[in-house]
Order: C-alpha cells, then sequence, then structure tokens
C-alpha cells in the first residue's frame, strides 16, 4: 500500500498546487492604508550597557518618550497604521540574555499601545548594517550562518509572541532592508532565507499577516525578483522602500558613502529654481566634490552626481525617475495576481538634517516630495508608511524632542 499512497498523495499535492496557482489572491487580514514609522533608536545606548535592563526596557526605545498621547494624535492626523520598528541585535545580543522575554514581552505591550490609541500595527523587525554601538547587524545576519539560525528562533518567537492578537490589528515583518545583491546568485540566495524566515513565523503564527521583501535593500527590483509561487500564502503583504531620487532625498548623509555627504542645497523639485540659480548650486556642489573627494575618486564620483542629476533635471525625467520604482512594483504584482492592495510601500522619505549638519532641507519641499509620492501610491492603491516619525528624517519631532517644521504633518492632515 505505500507505493501506491504514495502517489495519490503527490497527485493531490500537485493538484492543490495548482489551485493555488490557478485562483485568485485573497487579500491579507492585515488591512490599512495610510502609515507612520516610529522610531528605530535615537539615544540608543552601546551595547556594553545593555545587560541593564533598565537601561534597555521599555523596548522598542521609543517608549521612552511617545506616549498614548501622541499615538492619539497621529491617528487624528490621519494615520491608520504605524510601522513599529524593533531592533533585532537587542533579542540576539548575550547581553539581554537573561530577560529577553521582557523584551518580547514589551514589544507586545507597545503594540497593544498603538493599537488602544487607534492605530494598526506592523511590527518591523528592523536589521540595520552593524557599527558603532552594536555588533550584530544586516550583514552578519546575512554573512554568518550560525547568527541566521539563532534570528530564524527570533523571528519564530516574535511571531508566537504576537500570534494571539487580532491579526486585523497586528502584522509581523521578518526583516528590514536585506543587504544583498538586486539579482542572480544573491537574489536567489536571499529566497531561500526568505523562505525559512517565512516557515518559522507561520509555524508559530497560523492566523497573523506576514510582511515579505525582496533582496537589494528592499527596493523594487529585490522584490520584481521574487516569485511568489514560493510563499502559497493569501495572507502576505509584499513590501518595497523607494527613496528616489536619492540624490535629493539623502543629502547630506555622511553615512551612505560617497559624494552625498557633500550635496546640499538641491531644490525639491529642482524645477521651482529659476536655471541660473540651480546651476549656481550644482556648481558649488561640484566644487566641493573636487576639493574633498580624494584624488583617485574624483572623476568618477563627480560622474556619478552628473548622471544621477540628469534623472531630475527636467519635471519629465523627474517624475519617471519617481515612477519607475512603482511601475515594476506594479507590473510585478499583476503578472502574479496580487491584489494592489497587498502592497506595501513600507519606507519612503526625504532627510530633514543631517546629525551633525546644519543644512535644513526646506519644509515646503519636503512637504512636496511627501505629497507627490503618496500620490503615485494612492493612484496605484498601494498601502504606505513614510520615514519617520523623529530624528533625521522627522516629520512630528527632529532632534531631542524638539517639534519638526509643521509643513508635511499639515499636508497629511490635508489629504481628502
Amino acid at each position: 500500500m505505500a507505493s501506491l499512497a504514495y502517489p495519490i498523495k503527490t497527485s493531490i499535492a500537485a493538484l492543490l498546487a495548482l489551485l493555488l496557482a490557478a485562483a485568485p489572491a485573497a487579500a491579507a487580514s492585515f488591512s490599512a492604508k495610510r502609515g507612520i514609522n516610529l522610531d528605530l533608536w535615537t539615544t540608543w545606548p552601546d551595547e556594553t550597557r545593555w545587560n541593564d535592563r533598565a537601561v534597555v526596557l521599555p523596548f522598542p526605545e521609543w517608549r521612552r518618550s511617545l506616549g498614548e498621547a501622541d499615538l492619539a494624535a497621529l491617528k487624528a492626523a490621519g494615520f491608520d497604521f504605524v510601522r513599529m520598528p524593533v531592533d533585532p541585535a537587542a533579542l540576539l545580543s548575550d547581553r539581554t540574555a537573561g530577560f529577553s522575554d521582557l523584551l518580547y514581552a514589551s514589544v507586545l505591550d507597545s503594540a497593544r499601545l498603538a493599537n488602544a490609541a487607534g492605530l494598526k500595527v506592523i511590527v518591523d523587525l528592523h536589521a540595520i548594517p552593524a557599527g558603532g554601538n552594536r555588533a550584530i547587524g544586516t550583514y552578519q545576519l546575512l554573512e554568518d550562518e550560525a547568527l541566521f539560525d539563532r534570528y530564524v528562533d527570533a523571528v519564530r518567537r516574535m511571531a508566537r509572541t504576537i500570534s494571539r492578537e487580532d491579526p486585523a490589528l497586528v502584522a509581523l515583518e521578518l526583516m528590514n532592508e536585506p543587504v544583498t545583491g538586486c539579482e542572480g546568485a544573491e537574489a536567489a540566495a536571499w529566497a531561500g532565507r526568505l523562505k525559512r524566515l517565512y516557515a518559522a513565523a507561520r509555524a508559530s503564527a497560523t492566523r497573523t499577516t506576514l510582511v515579505l521583501s525582496g533582496s537589494c535593500w528592499g527596493g523594487a527590483d529585490g522584490l520584481a525578483a521574487l516569485d511568489p509561487r514560493d510563499f502559497p500564502d493569501d495572507n502576505l503583504l509584499w513590501s518595497f522602500h523607494s527613496y528616489a531620487p536619492f540624490l535629493l532625498t539623502h543629502q547630506g548623509a555622511t553615512w551612505t558613502g560617497g559624494f552625498v555627504r557633500w550635496v546640499t542645497g538641491l531644490p525639491y523639485p529642482p524645477s521651482s529654481v529659476p536655471r541660473a540659480e540651480l546651476e549656481t548650486i550644482v556648481a558649488g556642489i561640484r566644487e566641493k566634490i573636487a576639493a574633498e573627494a580624494s584624488w583617485t575618486d574624483r572623476s568618477g564620483q563627480l560622474a556619478y552626481f552628473d548622471e544621477l542629476l540628469a534623472e531630475t533635471d527636467t519635471p519629465e525625467r523627474l517624475a519617471a525617475t519617481l515612477a519607475e520604482p512603482f511601475e515594476r512594483v506594479a507590473a510585478w504584482a499583476r503578472a502574479h495576481g496580487i491584489p494592489a492592495s497587498d502592497i506595501l510601500l513600507g519606507e519612503f522619505g526625504m532627510i530633514r538634517q543631517e546629525y551633525g549638519n546644519n543644512h535644513v532641507v526646506p519644509a515646503a519641499q519636503r512637504a512636496a516630495y511627501y505629497r507627490d509620492m503618496i500620490a503615485i501610491a494612492e493612484r496605484h492603491g498601494f498601502t504606505w508608511s513614510l520615514w519617520s516619525y523623529g530624528g533625521a528624517f522627522g516629520v512630528v519631532e527632529e532632534f531631542d524632542g524638539r517639534g519638526a517644521e509643521p509643513e508635511v504633518m499639515e499636508m497629511i492632515r490635508a489629504l481628502p
């Protein structure tokens, strides 16, 4: 009988797979429209202090400065969900091993606090490239197999932690911005790791909506490289991030590397100032790059600056640059029968002020950028969450709890 049972079982499995592939995709349990990313860290202490519960808890760190009234204000402004970054380094550090249960419980309490304010929550396991005050980051997670095994266990445990929450109110994002190549072997390797994360989370949380993203720092190209048939599950959101055009959205950001740290003063949109004024700004930036870049990199950096600048130098080119990631994701979704409502623009934003840099991007220009990106996302029917509440990209606060200029939030409140 065993020899007969095997082909019967495999035939049934094949039939089910065909039915799943042919059937139109159902919507995810978690449904939201307009969101904002809460802060990941603003004064996050050095890892040498993480063994002190009073230093780490409550967790995530925004709980130290945001309360129910602040969350209720986001709801009143027109947001219906928050993407809640959780630094997984704290969950994996040996220094927190003695009270890791309290960290998971605090994440759950934080999600419930947002729910109580009328906001849905995506618990976002927000790995970032390591450096500074932490030893574990995205590069380490993807390069160290033993460490990735531990991360899989952390995903399983986080899924189990929130599994009893109402799936309409709380979702789980499995990893933020995988730092891998956009195609070929690296994209395939990430797809394999994502399968492991998905299996671990789904085994612990059968009803919770899971948020999946592709390689390539979670961008549109990475999502388009995924084959959704590898994840036969209707209860998913598919995420991508877009900060296009990077030259304008990350002005002065020292951590980006390259010449962007010397780029300040470019207006959004570039056509909003007279051409002669724009040319003067560009000339000043080119002079700064020529003076600061090493002689071996100078010509290449200037050429790349000109290349990126060309993507924005007319209204038509700027519009195409903004729209391209959305068009790519929309085409991928149509090809696989994925509803537009199951696509999440998980991050987009324009820097306000880099840490330690005196240049502040004019608030009206930032509001214009956020307005344009929101319009594209909503035209496609995508859910969105802007980056972010506070810090360098802050739209509610800037640094040290000071309020940011009101223009961006006023634009959000005025959305139809």
